[in-house]
């Protein structure tokens, strides 16, 4: 990452990139787009996603070059997931990019990198990561799925909930527990149904972000790194994964204030724009606040991936996450609001907005979840 992005001024590249692909999201992501896709089972338009991968080559924009991808950093990662959350794309990226990709990134077998990672990276492979279960702990602890060795074959037991994409994807990344302790372990699902995995969509409040159910009863499965060792890879893509997200959260905002503005200007009450009353430039000021003071913490938390230090990293992605999040929530009822009774109903995209933001609320933990943790962190 340069100087100049560390310190949240867009190189030239960078802003050909977000210019390429808002322009791209604007025709392929428009909120008719968004509404048909996800009213369907998968949640995502087949071709959009080829074009993703294939044309714009997002799906492996930050996996490394000997790995099938194109080798640029998390600061252009970052300004894709913002666009992103500003259009609402339905599509497996966050799954896929986020998380699958990052962990595979961080387990340390570079065997299974070099067979998985290229698929993702040509966007061919849909990927998820399969960690939370119906406790919904995003912690080691909660993790109870079972890995049992059986003659020379690993098999899965266990059921994991909230999975992205989990009932789509063409690998299943499985965090389980085994006698040595937390492993990571591969599940092909590209070739059709596999034996003893049950998988079933679940009903979500924010439709444009699928997740699902997947119940393994002695599934086999590859062994990912070493069988006990898993749980540092885990923890690191889960705090790559909550700065990635608030960036996307930080766009979402973004969009959602722009369209309180607009509103705001051509909405009349006693022959006033309803902009020009004091109360709605209060609002509207607070939101702005919100949303700047949002960029620099996930400017801050992109900073900390690309440093390196790893309390550092998860100090900075649990701030940029429980900020982002309150502040995604705010700003979307701020929109709805001042839409008056308009942004309630079905028919506005503002509603999009505020479900998604109450959605990735609680993604990778609740703000009240990272503010504990950070206060563990910062011994107090």
């Amino acid at each position: 990452m340069t100087e100049t992005a560390l310190a949240g001024v867009l190189t030239e590249e960078q802003l050909q990139l977000r210019e390429v692909l808002r322009a791209f999201l604007g025709k392929r992501s428009a909120e008719p787009d968004v509404r048909r896709q996800m009213a369907t089972v998968a949640g995502y338009d087949a071709e959009v996603w080829r074009q993703l991968g294939g044309e714009l080559l997002l799906s492996g924009l930050a996996i490394p070059e000997e790995y099938g991808g194109s080798g640029f950093g998390y600061a252009e990662l970052g300004l894709v997931f913002e666009e992103m959350g500003r259009a609402l794309l339905c599509a497996p990226y966050f799954g896929t990019v986020a998380l699958a990709a990052e962990v595979l990134l961080r387990a340390g077998d570079e065997s299974a990198a070099k067979d998985l990672l290229p698929g993702i990276a040509s966007g061919e492979t849909i990927a998820a990561l399969a960690l939370t279960e119906p406790a919904g702990r995003w912690d080691e602890s909660g993790v109870t799925t079972r890995a049992e060795r059986v003659a020379d074959r690993w098999r899965l037991t266990g059921t994991k909930t909230y999975v992205l994409d989990g009932h789509t994807a063409d690998l299943l990344l499985v965090v389980a527990r085994t006698g040595a302790g937390i492993a990571l372990f591969a599940v092909d699902t590209a070739n059709g149904p596999v034996a003893g995995l049950r998988r079933t969509a679940l009903p979500t409040l924010d439709q444009t972000r699928k997740q699902a159910r997947l119940d393994f009863d002695a599934v086999p499965a590859r062994l990912v790194g070493e069988a006990g060792g898993a749980w540092p890879a885990v923890e690191r893509t889960l705090a790559a994964a909550a700065v990635l997200l608030a960036a996307e959260q930080l766009g979402g905002a973004s969009r959602a204030l722009e369209l309180a503005v607009d509103y705001a200007k051509i909405r009349e009450q006693y022959g006033r724009a309803i902009g020009s009353f004091q109360a709605v430039k209060h609002r509207l000021a607070d939101m702005l606040t919100d949303v700047e003071c949002a960029r620099s913490a996930v400017q801050d938390g992109l900073r900390a991936l690309a440093g390196g230090d790893a309390t550092e990293l998860l100090t900075a992605a649990s701030v940029a996450k429980a900020f982002c999040s309150e502040v995604f929530t705010r700003v979307a009822a701020g929109a709805v609001q001042v839409h008056g009774g308009i942004g309630f109903t079905w028919e506005h995209p503002a509603q999009l907005y505020f479900k998604r933001a109450k959605g990735s609320e609680v993604l990778l933990g609740t703000p009240a979840e990272h503010r504990a943790r950070l206060a563990g962190l910062l011994g107090l």
